[in-house]
């Protein structure tokens, strides 16, 4: 019995399918499952019902993958704490960011965080948030980089910039030529928005309902980029990060215009597990990334 088998079984637990477990534990399936089948000759217990062509955990499987979870998370502190007690920036670090925030400053800070932290190994996982906080509480990830929302309270947070959100609207719009829009001018609009599970969609939403606004329930953007194309469409208006916005303020048939009073913002924040080993790695990893951002 090893740390390994542990994973194994935790995976399957997670994923209800051989072939997907293994995927996820970068193994094949018939060593997965041999391993899986040596751990229940080990403990002389049936931890699955083999008839079943579905994954299907005993009772007693059921518990021990309670049990192995525990067991990785102190695992994981403990590596945690061998790893702080150098205070290097070095080795792995998975890093979780959510859809509306990763793809636009990636390409920005990695190239800084690399020459900063040569040795520090980046692993970056994209999600949304419900999916990010999971697997941070699980210890699969080891920090988030995302907009703060109720979901992250339970962690510790290092605010790293406070966004602004412009209002985006079709080239021909009758606003395309205004420097500022007042909140209060959406009153009775429609605006365009993300779907369900995207924070920003709530974030946004709550600024236009604030204003007067409704949301279109014909339409929910799967992305900020199909978001972005049905403005340039003439389908509507949005509000959209600062991050995500070109340098123009024109292009591919889409104006950015500031919005005011209020200004509608997200607080992007570094969260972490609280009294976790490695807090000065991930305070030195916001600071860096405030940085860049705040210059």
């Amino acid at each position: 019995m090893n740390i390994r088998d542990f994973e194994y079984l935790v995976a399957l637990a997670e994923h209800k399918h051989f072939r997907k477990a293994a995927e996820a534990c970068f193994v094949s399936q018939p060593t997965l499952s041999g391993q899986i089948r040596k751990l229940e000759d080990e403990i002389g217990t049936s931890l699955l019902e083999r008839s079943s062509r579905r994954v299907l955990f005993t009772d007693a499987g059921l518990q021990l993958v309670d049990q192995a979870q525990r067991v990785l998370k102190e695992v994981k502190t403990f590596r945690e704490m061998a790893a702080g007690q150098s205070g290097e920036m070095t080795g792995p670090m998975h890093i979780g960011f959510i859809p509306t925030v990763g793809p636009y400053l990636l390409p920005k800070i990695v190239p800084r965080l690399k020459e900063a932290f040569p040795d520090l190994e980046l692993y970056l996982h994209e999600a949304q948030t419900h999916q990010l906080v999971r697997q941070l509480e699980d210890g699969k990830l080891d920090c988030l980089v995302l907009a703060s929302v109720p979901e992250t309270a339970p962690f510790k947070e290092i605010e790293v910039y406070n966004e602004p959100l412009s209002i985006a609207i079709p080239c021909d719009h009758e606003w395309a030529s205004l420097s500022e829009i007042e909140m209060d001018q959406l009153e009775g609009k429609t605006v365009l928005s993300l779907g369900d599970g995207h924070c920003l969609r709530d974030q946004a939403l709550g600024y236009c309902f604030a204003a007067g606004a409704k949301d279109d329930e014909r339409f929910k953007a799967t992305s900020l980029e199909t978001l972005r194309n049905m403005v340039a469409a003439g389908a509507g208006i949005t509000l959209l990060p600062e991050l995500s916005l070109p340098l123009d303020k024109v292009k591919d048939g889409v104006c950015y215009v500031k919005a005011v009073n209020p200004t509608p913002a997200r607080s992007l924040v570094l969260a972490y597990r609280p009294g976790s080993p490695l807090r000065p790695r991930y305070e030195r990893l916001a600071a860096s990334i405030s940085e860049y951002l705040n210059a």
